[in-house]
C-alpha cells in the first residue's frame, strides 16, 4: 500500500513583528488537527521555524487529497482566529482566500507532498526555511543528489551510482522539465543557478534503481505567493521532504549540504541577500535584521503509518562553525545597507513595496541629450526639475 507524507505550512501571525510563532496559536492548530484528523491521518507532527507553523501529516489518501488539504486549511483558520484575538502581527497573512475550494494549492500555504512505497525502515528529513524563497533549496538538494564531493554514496554505493532525475520548474512560465544527473549535470546547474525562476520541485529515482524504482525521494514547496496574490506578500518560506538511507543520501550527507551558509534571497522585507543559517528549532526565531534566514531539520522514521521522532538535527555543535560563518557574513553584508548585492537587484524588487515608493518619479525622468552642457537646476523643495 502507498503511503503519503504531506507537509503544509503557513504564517498566520507572529510575535512580535515577523520574529516567531506564538504558542497559543500553535496549540490551536495542533488541537484542530488532533480533534478533526483522526479519521484521515495515521499520524502527524506540528513544528515551526521563525513565524511559520508547519504540519507534517501521514495518511494513505494520496497527494492533493481534498480532505487532508481542508483539514490543514481549517487548522490554520482556527489558529488565525487566535492570532487575531491577541492582535498578532500579520494574522492570517498566508491565507489568501476566504474559503476552501477543494485544494489548498494557490490559496497561500506552502505544500510539499509525496506518495511512496514505504521501505522496511523509512527514514526521512523535513527541512523548513524562513525568510527566503523556494529556490533556496536548489543548492543543497543538488549537493545531496548530484555532487559526489558532498555525497560520496554517489561514487561508492552501487544503488546510487546511476544518479537521480531532477524535476525543475520554471515558476514564472509555469512549466517543468525532467533532467537526469549525472548525464545532464551542467544543464541542471545552468537552470537552477537562476534560483528566482528555476526551482527543483522533485527528485526521483531512475527505473534501474534496485531498491526504489521510479520513486519520489525529495519534494519542495514551490508556491510563489507574490504571483498568487498579484503583489508581494512574502518570500514563501519554503519547506522540503527528503528521504534518506538505503540507496539514497545518508542522513549525514543530506545535512552536510547545509554546512556552508550559502546566500539566499529574502531576509528583511523579502528584499535582501543573506546567509542561510542551520539552527535547532529552539533558535529558529528571526531577530538580526529579521533573520538571518534560517533552516531547521527534523528527522523521522516512518513505520506502519506511525512516526518515530523527531530528532532536531541541527541542534548540534557540529554546526557551530556554519553558524559562526553565517554571523560573519551578516556583519559583512549589513555594512552595505540598501546597496546591491546586499539588496536584491531591481528585477527581484518588482513584488516588494519599492515600486510604489518610486512611482512619484516615473514621469519625471528626461531623455539625456547628446552634447548637453548646461545642467538644469533642481528645486529641492518640490523634488521637481525646473
Amino acid at each position: 500500500m502507498k503511503t503519503t507524507i504531506s507537509h503544509i505550512k503557513a504564517d498566520i501571525g507572529s510575535l512580535p513583528g515577523h520574529t516567531t510563532v506564538f504558542e497559543p496559536v500553535v496549540k490551536e492548530v495542533e488541537s484542530h488537527i488532533k480533534n478533526n484528523g483522526a479519521s484521515l491521518l495515521s499520524d502527524y507532527y506540528i513544528s515551526h521555524v521563525g513565524d511559520d507553523i508547519q504540519i507534517t501529516m501521514i495518511h494513505n489518501g494520496g497527494i492533493d487529497n481534498a480532505e487532508v488539504h481542508e483539514l490543514a486549511w481549517n487548522a490554520f483558520k482556527a489558529g488565525t482566529a487566535v492570532a487575531k484575538k491577541y492582535g498578532l502581527y500579520g494574522a492570517g497573512q498566508d491565507l489568501l482566500k476566504d474559503s476552501f475550494s477543494g485544494n489548498i494549492k494557490g490559496m497561500g500555504p506552502g505544500i510539499a507532498e509525496m506518495e511512496i512505497t514505504a521501505r522496511k525502515s523509512e527514514p526521512f528529513l523535513v527541512f523548513m526555511m524562513d525568510k527566503t524563497e523556494p529556490g533556496a533549496f536548489n543548492y543543497p538538494v543538488f549537493k545531496m543528489f548530484a555532487d559526489p564531493f558532498n555525497t560520496p554514496g554517489l561514487v561508492i554505493d552501487n544503488n546510487m551510482h546511476d544518479g537521480f532525475i531532477f524535476e525543475v520548474w520554471d515558476i514564472v512560465e509555469a512549466k517543468r522539465i525532467y533532467l537526469s544527473a549525472p548525464e545532464h549535470m551542467y544543464d541542471i546547474l545552468g537552470l537552477i543557478g537562476s534560483k528566482g525562476r528555476y526551482v527543483i520541485k522533485r527528485v526521483l529515482t531512475k527505473p534501474e534503481h534496485e531498491k526504489l524504482p521510479d520513486e519520489n525521494v525529495a519534494v519542495i514547496t514551490t508556491d510563489k505567493l507574490s504571483f498568487i496574490a498579484g503583489e508581494y506578500v512574502g518570500k514563501d518560506d519554503p519547506a522540503g521532504i527528503v528521504r534518506i538511507q538505503s540507496g539514497l543520501p545518508a542522513s549525514g550527507e543530506a545535512l552536510e549540504a547545509f554546512s556552508h551558509p550559502y546566500l539566499v534571497s529574502g531576509w528583511m522585507r523579502g528584499s535582501f541577500n543573506g546567509p542561510l543559517m542551520p539552527v535547532g528549532m529552539k533558535y529558529a526565531k528571526m531577530t538580526r535584521f529579521d533573520g538571518p534566514p534560517r533552516v531547521v531539520a527534523l528527522g523521522f522514521v516512518l513505520k506502519d503509518g506511525k512516526l518515530s521522532g523527531p530528532v532536531d538535527m541541527f541542534d548540534d555543535p557540529a554546526f557551530d562553525g556554519a553558524r559562526k560563518t553565517a554571523v560573519d557574513v551578516v556583519d559583512y553584508l549589513r555594512r552595505m545597507g540598501p546597496f546591491e548585492p546586499h539588496r536584491l537587484p531591481e528585477e527581484d524588487m518588482e513584488y516588494t513595496s519599492l515600486p510604489r515608493v518610486l512611482e512619484k518619479f516615473k514621469n519625471k525622468f528626461e531623455p539625456i541629450e547628446k552634447g548637453q552642457k548646461k545642467q538644469k537646476s533642481i528645486n529641492v523643495s518640490s523634488n521637481e526639475i525646473d
